[in-house]
């Protein structure tokens, strides 16, 4: 998971992020134990005291679960995926539409370079859409 991280973002959330995707793709289920502090900053190249505040904000969420001696597990219920999922899909969206807007695109130029985008990819690369 070790990766660049982004300066305008705080890093436990980008890790947060992270976990979330993997949750939403499915490569996390419900009811999984995540590795350790320990482990996950090191794996993340970042301060355990952060990979804490990662896994604090989550619980805070609802997304984990901390058992004493036991270790930080997603909480078994799907509903929370799908939420995460709408939830990171909306924001995604709002920052490509603010994007746009900065750009000076309107509605209509937006939803047809949309339309193209996914033309062409259909023609040169489906790892795409």
């Amino acid at each position: 998971m070790a990766k660049e991280f982004i300066a305008s973002k705080p890093i436990y959330i980008q890790i947060a992020e992270k976990i979330f995707q993997q949750m939403i793709r499915g490569e996390i289920k419900p009811g999984e134990k995540l590795p350790s502090v320990r482990e996950m900053a090191i794996q993340s190249g970042v301060n355990p005291n952060t990979i804490q505040r990662t896994y604090t904000e989550m619980e805070r969420m609802g997304v984990v679960e901390t058992k004493r001696g036991q270790g930080t597990f997603i909480v078994e219920n799907q509903s929370i995926v799908e939420e995460l999922k709408q939830t990171m899909q909306r924001e995604i969206i709002e920052q490509f539409v603010i994007s746009m807007r900065e750009l000076g695109l309107s509605k209509e130029q937006m939803k047809s370079g949309l339309e193209e985008f996914f033309e062409e990819g259909d023609q040169h690369d489906d790892s795409l859409i």
